[in-house]
């Protein structure tokens, strides 16, 4: 169920899972019952139950929305930062970006969705600036599983579009043609803001134990995760 998860710091977890927690979005064309069941069962082995993890409805932008209760509706945005609500990321190649910050009444944690626009948009100088904003200090970060610069082929103008504004981007896949290294922009963004990185995850294309929109349009979604052990 999880690919990768660990104690980050006394009272705090994270974890991204992989296909054996099966699809956890609402949005692929999956029965919602069985979404909702998926997501009840990875509460439960993550110990988070009977609290539930906020998602989020992402839309590739860069809003960050501060959750200071559960939400009966899932806030648009493509962050969310709480003082202590459990929250999850959905991704099939985009980066699950989870950050952990120390506040001065508990813990900070931030879940953020950076694919190619959100990057270029700044959606991860928002969340750190909305976590600051909320009392964070000592934030640290955890880049999941995403499509990496040896896998993901763009188009030349997109390609240069892109580094003009992250120079780190720019690549090129293994068969030599342009491409985007998200991981290396994000780690870019991250090290300007003076954020450690303490885990990186694998290529989502090269890896079959995960959900990869390239390698299947009709994919899954699996889920960055950051929880207190309330």
């Amino acid at each position: 169920m999880f690919l990768w998860r660990a104690e980050v710091q006394p009272g705090v977890s994270v974890a991204f899972t992989d296909t054996n927690a099966g699809n956890l979005a609402l949005h692929v064309g999956d029965d919602a019952s069985a979404v909702h069941r998926r997501r009840a069962r990875l509460e439960h082995a993550a110990g988070v139950a009977p609290r539930r993890f906020q998602y989020m409805n992402q839309v590739h932008g860069n809003e960050v929305s501060l959750v200071v209760e559960p939400a009966p509706l899932a806030p648009t945005a493509d962050a969310l930062v709480s003082l202590g609500q459990p929250l999850a990321v959905m991704v099939a190649d985009c980066i699950p970006l989870v950050l952990v910050g120390s506040g001065a009444s508990g813990p900070v944690l931030a879940a953020v969705h950076a694919g190619r626009p959100g990057l270029f948009s700044g959606v991860i100088p928002a969340a750190v600036e909305e976590m600051r904003s909320s009392g964070a200090t000592d934030v640290r970060a955890w880049l999941g599983p995403s499509v990496c610069g040896s896998c993901y082929e763009v188009p030349a103008e997109l390609r240069d579009e892109v580094a003009a504004v992250l120079p780190s981007t720019r690549s090129t896949t293994s068969w030599g043609t342009p491409a985007l290294d998200l991981p290396a922009g994000a780690a870019s963004q991250l090290n300007a803001l003076g954020v450690p990185i303490e885990y990186r995850g694998p290529c989502t294309l090269e890896n079959e134990s995960l959900f990869s929109y390239r390698r299947d349009s009709r994919s899954g979604r699996f889920a960055g995760l950051v929880w207190t052990h309330d």
